[in-house]
């Protein structure tokens, strides 16, 4: 064995989250080193979407100068302070190629002289009183803090008799002309399953796709890793009679009879209907889990949600194994299906805030924080400046906050930005006596959405029913340790710019009574 010099992080993987956390690592001029598999970052792009269209839009122009609000229509950029490597730079396209974000990939990399080590393959992690990474060629490597950044590496195949025989979303055929007349299965209503189907419709015969639950359309959601309008042409062939369906089933088996696949089916709407089906071909579209498989037992992390997740802290790291942590897609267990910490636009703040948690926890450093005067009219300035102006905020709604603590004195407020909102309730920063979480939120949940392009809005004069708002807007919550005093809601805007005097005046006012009403318990010396 080789063994190499010990390193305060040890990151494996050069996708996008491992290249994000190293910027930062980088800056702060720490000792780390990314072990990536692969000969160049974001291997996983060159094979991924199938297709090769990113479903991650790049709005170029969005008629705002400031870059921190036109990152609220740029999925694809990494955070840094360098305006040239933005992603509107690498391609014009509203869903851009995926060659382009390899090629910003390599490019973000070589920029801020990230150190990365290629066609290093990871095949065991073992773990005593410091992590212990063993690589293809024999090389150690040892760190007493280690991120996972390899994202889902691994097909999730659901337990049905038969399974094996298909094929899979990974490695099938994606020239339509190979499926000319056929009748084909495609099992998973995900993107990659529509994706696959939108490839098949003017060549395949038949298309079925099939899983237990329905649709999950993002319009309707506010959740990115829905089906998306731009995967879901598949959707007019159902309706409009044109030899193709959406089966809400359960799949009981597949077999394989004189070259063909017979599909036995339940049906989930149609009174437990059983049906056997005969196809050409059946593709397996069901997406991708954690592998656990190169950690042993002295550091094997506990799995969550059907085992696809490692389990993790607010702080992301692994529930059962000390100074491990993930960061990427694998963060989005902590959001699974709500919000958007499995997609670039989501996690690399995700990853920000991170990088703050590990300075504070580890070299006893302070969450960054703004000292303000807390009057009314202080406060209602700055939340009015960060809700019309963060992505962080607006890309992770509800999930990550702006917090506000009130001294004791009531005579100065900290004001930190984009804070994981569990985070500070399971951390000292909940323990505070008074202080404030500024979220941008949607006003319905998804499972009681109405009708989303026929929702009845109240009167944008409305301010005094202002939580009945339904678009995205601000809310501004007061707790005494990790009981809720009371909320603001500030009514929502078409244009999502909170400016006005009835956005101002209710919250002004509303500041002045929570302030007043700290100043009358604290006693007179």
């Amino acid at each position: 064995m080789n063994l190499t010099p010990e390193f305060e992080y040890l990151i494996i993987g050069a996708g996008p989250a491992g290249l994000q956390l190293g910027y930062f690592l980088e800056k702060a001029n720490r000792s780390y080193l990314i072990l990536e598999a692969g000969d160049t970052p974001g291997t996983f792009f060159k094979k991924f979407p199938r297709h090769k269209r990113l479903i991650s839009i790049n709005k170029v122009y969005t008629g705002y100068d400031d870059p921190e609000i036109n990152l609220r229509w740029d999925w694809n950029s990494l955070l840094s302070d360098s305006e040239e490597m933005r992603f509107k730079n690498y391609s014009r396209e509203y869903f851009p190629h995926s060659e382009d974000l390899v090629r910003y990939l390599n490019d973000f990399a070589d920029q801020f002289h990230l150190k990365v080590k290629y066609n290093c393959k990871v095949v065991r992690i073992a773990k005593k009183d410091k992590f212990m990474v063993i690589d293809s060629n024999d090389n150690v490597y040892s760190t007493a803090r280690l991120i996972i950044a390899t994202g889902f590496s691994k097909p999730y195949i659901p337990p049905i008799p038969g399974i094996e025989l298909a094929e899979n979303y990974t490695d099938v055929s994606i020239d339509p002309e190979d499926f000319t007349n056929q009748r084909v299965l495609i099992i998973g209503k995900g993107n990659s399953g529509f994706e696959t189907a939108d490839n098949l419709i003017g060549t395949a015969a038949l298309l079925h796709i099939a899983s237990p639950t329905p649709i999950s359309m993002a319009w309707k959601t506010k959740y990115v890793g829905n089906l998306r309008a731009v995967n879901n042409n598949f959707l007019d062939t159902y309706q409009l009679k044109s030899q193709n369906g959406v089966l809400d089933t359960t799949i009981n088996k597949i077999e394989r009879q004189d070259g063909k696949y017979l599909v036995s089916f339940s049906y989930t709407h149609a009174y437990e209907e059983q049906e056997d089906l005969v196809y050409d071909r059946v593709i397996v579209c069901t997406g991708f889990r954690f592998d656990n498989s190169i950690f042993d037992e002295s550091c094997k992390p506990e799995l969550a949600i059907n085992n696809r997740f490692p389990a993790q802290t607010s702080e992301w790291e692994s529930t059962n194994v000390k100074g491990l942590y993930f960061v990427g897609v694998l963060m989005h267990v902590r959001d699974y299906k709500k919000k958007q910490s499995g997609f670039i636009h989501g996690f690399r703040y995700n990853i920000q805030a991170l990088h703050h948690i590990l300075k504070c926890k580890y070299y006893n450093q302070e969450l960054p924080y703004q000292l303000i005067a807390p009057t009314p009219s202080n406060l209602t300035e700055v939340i009015l400046k960060r809700v019309n102006q963060s992505s962080g905020l607006w890309q992770q709604t509800g999930f990550l906050c702006d917090l506000i603590v009130i001294s004791n004195e009531g005579k100065q407020a900290r004001y930190y930005q984009e804070l994981p909102t569990d985070y500070v309730h399971d951390s000292e920063l909940g323990e505070h006596t008074h202080y404030y979480i500024v979220t941008l939120e949607f006003g319905y949940d998804a499972d009681k959405m109405p009708d989303p392009f026929a929702i009845e809005r109240i009167h944008r004069d409305n301010a005094d029913n202002a939580s009945h708002s339904a678009f995205i807007h601000p809310i501004i919550r007061r707790f005494c340790g990790d009981r809720l005093i009371c909320e603001h809601h500030i009514i929502e805007d078409l244009a999502a710019e909170w400016k006005e005097d009835v956005h101002i005046k209710p919250l002004l006012e509303f500041l002045r009574n929570q302030l007043n009403r700290q100043l009358s318990i604290i006693p007179v010396s």
